[in-house]
């Protein structure tokens, strides 16, 4: 059987996208059938329409959702029909060199469903991060399916399966960030102020969140900043060090990804402080740094894909946390809108006006 649904195409490089109808098939071994419920808008599916991460067009955009599971195919036991579920890029294979290590975080070997959905002429489509959640229902792998708590918003929960599960891990679980230290975030979007979330849950003294928007730097304080820093007038360095008795940041998250902004992260660290890359680049841009500098400084220089999360593990456990009242994914959700609102919602994010515009259907 074939679903008829109602999603949101990239046709093609740089062109508005479009609301089609796209025929979704059954799932077939290992994969699942989910009737998605909501899904963010996350500034990867503009690189994608922007052809910044691949040439594969036409995109079913939409990778950040929850709904619930209506068909699972043969072999598949995690999930059953009926289940609430957040979406995840990482289905790790259990098997790769990083899975045997017991570091399934790294996998090397993510799956995605095997058969394609595709427009009503057959065109076969390229699912965002392998998952193509602006959709009425999508096909994925079932290990892309985490189970989690049904009582969560699904607007709000959702949100886990990148940009926020991204800052709140680069903190937490990349950048070690605990009780007591001092964080620096820089680039307070969505992934910044989950970043900054995610010090609070864990318990840090000090959080100071730079960026260039005022606004965005009076959001920062309703997620844990202590402080804050406005770049566009004073110097992000000096401001973190002056902040932290004149030695740096334990923590020092880059939110950007901008050559500018690693150097800021770089040296607004303490001498044995971490520097933690979350903001992704451009293919374009390049680093330089003094090696001496890089040496005689010390500590650490990370990358974290999407925040080092292990989805079984850390989605219900932050879920867990939202529910408590202990971390508000709610308050990252600054409006809810439509299938046929994402071109819109793409420009507002590019202006800054909303850290997540989530689509409920």
């Amino acid at each position: 059987m074939t679903h008829e649904v109602r999603a949101v195409v990239a046709l093609k490089k740089g062109a508005p996208v479009s609301v089609e109808t796209v025929l979704v098939p059954d799932p077939g071994p290992g994969e699942a059938l989910v009737q998605v419920q909501a899904c963010g808008v996350c500034h990867t599916d503009l690189h994608y329409r922007e052809g910044g991460i691949g040439d594969d067009f036409p995109y079913l955009l939409g990778h950040e959702a929850a709904g619930v599971v209506e068909a699972v195919g043969e072999g598949v036991t995690d999930v059953a029909p009926g289940d609430f579920v957040v979406l995840n890029w990482r289905a790790v294979c259990g098997k790769c060199r990083a899975c045997r290590k017991g570091k399934p975080w790294y996998c090397f070997a993510t799956h995605n469903a095997a058969q394609p959905m595709t427009l009503t002429g057959g065109t076969p489509l390229s699912p965002a991060l392998g998952i193509g959640a602006f959709a009425e229902k999508s096909l994925v792998a079932a290990g892309q399916c985490t189970k989690v708590d049904p009582t969560a918003s699904a607007a709000a929960a959702g949100l886990l399966g990148c940009g926020v599960m991204a800052g709140f891990g680069a903190a937490v679980h990349t950048g070690g960030a605990g009780r007591g230290d001092s964080v620096a975030v820089i680039g307070c979007g969505g992934v910044g102020m989950a970043a900054i979330a995610g010090a609070k849950v864990a318990g840090a003294g000090r959080i100071i969140a730079v960026d260039v928007d005022a606004r965005k730097l009076k959001w920062a304080e309703k997620f844990g900043a202590t402080d804050t820093v406005d770049s566009s007038k004073t110097d992000a360095v000096e401001a973190v060090r002056s902040l932290t008795g004149g030695f740096g940041a334990d923590v020092v998250v880059d939110a950007v990804g901008r050559p500018e902004t690693y150097k800021q992260a770089f040296y607004a660290r303490d001498l044995a402080g971490t520097a933690v890359l979350v903001g992704v680049p451009t293919p374009e841009l390049t680093v330089e740094l003094p090696l001496l500098d890089v040496f005689g400084r010390g500590g650490a220089l990370k990358s974290s894909w999407y925040g080092d999360c292990l989805p079984s593990r850390d989605f219900p456990a932050l879920i867990d946390l939202y529910l408590q009242g202990r971390f508000d994914l709610q308050e990252f959700v600054t409006e809810t809108i439509a299938l046929d609102e994402v071109e819109a919602a793409f420009a507002k994010m590019h202006r800054g006006e909303v850290l997540r515009s989530v689509v409920v259907l």
